[in-house]
């Protein structure tokens, strides 16, 4: 991003602050902004408005509100206000000290950027601040450099790993004729000078490079414009903030400039912009590297909860309560110059907007933020910590007992923090191998018993095993024998909401139709007693119906699930003070377990037909196959639960993944394997008769 906006605008400044005899100040801004009185007092200085008419929202908004706020900016603030307090719970780290912030809009302006740091600083009306910025937005490379920045810290990495990053797609997809634009600032100017230098050894030629800013008149901007037309350059990296570009995004979709394969830095590749229906037509498919996403536990209903009836004096949240709920909020002591119409009923809630700012599932700059915040309370942890033991000793320095972060275990040693091995369940290791053969075999095997069965359906022992319902199910198996492979790799957000879904829905459909075979044979015994209809009626259309309802209340579960409280990937600590353990947290443990019960509940149903059916006449014996599959079934699942609770680490996904292996092999052996045995091994079994009296 631009340095001489974001090196300090997009900062967490943490100040300590101090008199000092001799440093008066003469003058104070007066700036509105967020203040919570603490121990420690955290800075933060974020563009929650835009001093420019032409800078955007980020996010849509809703009747004539004003489009110079910005959400996300917002969220930045609200995952800072977060994280000290979630921090000033957590009883271990900073044990009797309590963090508080003060929050500043920046408005987008460098000059207001100043302004803000220097109220940060001014804290009091004698003191001598030293300021340490943490950015968690700031990759310009510059800014490494430990002689001209030596307090400067950011978690985010610099745009020097960004430039040789690009330089290397280049290179991958084969270009060696490209352009170039960048915004007239460091983070443009530094960004494009090291891209230079990596593609230069790579064999790459820039045949141009264009200079743009937000700032520029249009007739800079379309020289630019023009310059991009007269080349025959197809693809152009962009090294600019999203606002630098904006104004030639506009001028390339006006022109109706195609056939471009843009480049993107981490600064606009993300933008909302790029998938609106006006710029998709000439900047979709674009190419770039983003920041890495995360799930942050708590966050969302953190989000939800919040409202201007709470913190009537909250600074911009009345704005941000008009932009999200359409409504002008009538606090109390107040008058109201609002028409009626417009005014909020005191009942709206949050909870169920669809707002992309409650989207908590790809938080990237957000999460940045967060770290940023934990980077500072864990500095000030060893700080405080060695304070306080070195008012007791003669020698501070002597202190050798600092708490390590909880990503990192202490060496043997007691005097290192070694970061901790991350683990979950990988295609590599001999469990994941094993899992992934026994889901594929079983796959494979099911798809081939498929094909026989649509080959050989006019045959009486197929005809015998209802070929449609047999076929669904035998679809239903294949799902259900690939459902484990959702369980290995690194869990994210879609895994972690595809594995425990998608093996209840399968299984839901895998035991509805057996429950519909099972009501067919039932059924099929009643049709030989004189007068009975109940078999006639009971056709191919009532299966396909009971198959499809027993299947959809599983839908609604699984629906809810998602809905309320979705699975999420989270990391475990408990299980090992060396090791990190990456999983799938179920969200909602309630629905977890309704969607197993659920499932246990179709099959007891269908375990207690086959079970009365099991002494039918021999030409109705299916119903002892399905009556062994299902045994097999319950006994897997009644004893997973307890093995699933006590089963640590990454083993407790391995416990769940051969169950579901087991029940789907129990399953298909019982029900298919004395079929396939007659079908391929005795074929002059394969008769009317022989079938009726075996």
């Amino acid at each position: 991003m631009p340095i001489e906006q974001i090196s300090v605008l997009f900062s967490l400044v943490l100040l300590y602050l101090s008199v000092a005899p001799g440093c008066k100040r003469i003058g104070k801004f007066d700036m509105p902004g967020w203040f919570k009185q603490g121990d420690i007092v955290i800075g933060g200085i974020f563009p929650k408005t835009s001093a420019l008419h032409n800078l955007k929202t980020l996010f849509f908004t809703k009747n004539n509100f004003s489009p110079r706020f910005d959400l996300r900016a917002f969220r930045w603030t609200q995952m800072m206000i977060f994280a000290i307090e979630e921090i000033n719970k957590d009883p271990t780290i900073l044990l009797n000290v309590t963090l508080g912030y003060r929050i500043l809009d920046s408005c987008s302006s460098p000059t207001n950027t100043l302004r803000a740091a220097l109220t940060l600083v001014g804290g009091q009306e004698e003191n001598n601040s030293t300021c340490f910025p943490v950015s968690y937005f700031s990759t310009c490379a510059c800014l490494s450099d430990r002689a001209k920045y030596p307090t400067f810290f950011r978690t985010i990495p610099s745009d020097y790993y960004q430039a040789k990053a690009l330089a290397a797609l280049v290179k991958r997809f084969g270009w060696e004729w490209i352009g170039a634009l960048q915004s007239d600032n460091d983070y443009g100017l530094n960004g494009i000078r090291a891209f230079k230098e990596e593609v230069t050894k790579l064999g790459v030629c820039i045949a141009f490079v264009g200079t743009i800013k937000r700032t520029y008149s249009v007739d800079k901007t379309l020289r630019v414009l023009e310059m991009i037309k007269k080349s025959t350059v197809k693809v152009i990296l962009a090294f600019t903030a999203e606002g630098d570009f904006y104004p030639l995004m506009k001028e390339v979709v006006k022109q109706n400039i195609t056939g471009i394969q843009w480049i993107a830095s981490e600064a606009w590749i993300t933008s909302s912009r790029l998938s609106t229906p006006e710029m998709f037509q000439a900047f979709g498919g674009a190419l770039g590297f983003v920041m890495p996403k995360m799930a942050v536990p708590n966050l969302k209903p953190f989000l939800t909860s919040i409202s201007p009836h709470a913190d009537s004096g909250a600074v911009f949240v009345r704005t941000f309560w008009e932009i999200i709920m359409g409504c002008t909020p009538h606090l109390s002591g107040e008058n109201s110059t609002s028409s009626l119409d417009g005014m909020c009923t005191g009942d709206e809630t949050l909870s169920d907007s669809q707002d992309p700012f409650f989207d908590v599932t790809e938080l990237r700059v957000s999460y940045n933020v967060y770290n940023a915040i934990y980077a500072i309370a864990h500095a000030l942890h060893r700080v405080v910590f060695c304070k306080s033991v070195g008012e007791k000793a003669e020698d501070p320095c002597a202190v050798d007992c600092v708490p390590c972060p909880v990503k990192f275990w202490s060496n043997d040693k007691k005097d290192e923090c070694i970061p901790k091995t991350v683990e979950y369940l990988t295609y590599s290791e001999p469990m994941g191998i094993i899992i992934t053969v026994l889901s594929l075999l079983g796959a494979s095997l099911s798809l081939t018993t498929m094909v026989i069965f649509i080959k050989n359906k006019q045959t009486p022992v197929i005809k015998a095993s209802n070929v449609e319902l047999s076929c669904f199910l035998l679809l239903s198996l294949v799902l259900c024998f690939l459902c484990p492979l959702t369980f290995i790799g690194t869990p994210t957000v879609w895994t972690c909401m595809l594995r425990h879904t998608a093996f209840g829905l399968t299984f839901a459909v895998c035991i509805s139709c057996v429950l519909g075979k099972t009501i067919v044979v039932v059924l099929a015994f009643k049709a030989t007693t004189p007068g009975s209809k109940v078999a006639r009626q009971f056709g191919p259309k009532q299966q396909r119906i009971i198959v499809c309802a027993c299947t959809f209340i599983q839908v609604v579960i699984i629906i809810l699930w998602l809905t309320l409280n979705p699975p999420y990937p989270d990391m475990v600590f408990q299980h090992s003070t060396k090791k990190i353990l990456l999983e799938c947290n179920t969200g909602s443990e309630a629905a977890f377990y309704a969607v197993l019960s659920y499932i246990g509940f179709l099959a007891v149903i269908c375990l207690v037909l086959a079970f009365i059916a099991r002494k039918l006449p021999d030409n109705f014996n299916e119903a002892k196959f399905i009556t062994f599959s299902l045994l097999i079934f319950c006994a897997v699942w009644i004893s997973f639960i307890p093995a699933y609770v006590s089963s640590p680490g990454k083993f407790t996904t391995a416990v769940e993944t051969f169950a579901i292996l087991s029940s789907a092999f129990g399953l298909f052996i019982c029900i298919f394997a004395p079929k396939c045995y007659i079908i391929l091994i005795k074929p002059e079994r394969n008769t009317k008769r022989l079938v009726a009296k075996h």
